[in-house]
């Protein structure tokens, strides 16, 4: 999985061309405003050890996710 940033510029997402592969499908996420959000304690806790997880580098790739899902 890439990520990466980008602005709108007349209507249109300008991203560093460079920084994904040509034809590249892409889900664009928005911010609105000063959103947030709330957690209850379980689910911060879940939140809380799933960044400790990455952190340690204990992550499994987007293309093992896909196929997985793909075999269910």
């Amino acid at each position: 999985m890439l990520i990466t940033t980008g602005t709108v510029q007349d209507g249109t997402i300008k991203v560093d061309v460079k920084s994904l592969p040509e034809g590249a499908t892409v889900t664009v996420l928005a911010p609105e405003g000063d959103e947030t959000f709330e957690l209850g304690p379980a689910d911060e806790a879940k939140l809380l050890a799933a960044i400790a997880e990455a952190d340690r580098g204990e992550t499994t790739s987007a293309s093992h996710v896909l196929e997985k899902i793909r075999r269910s």
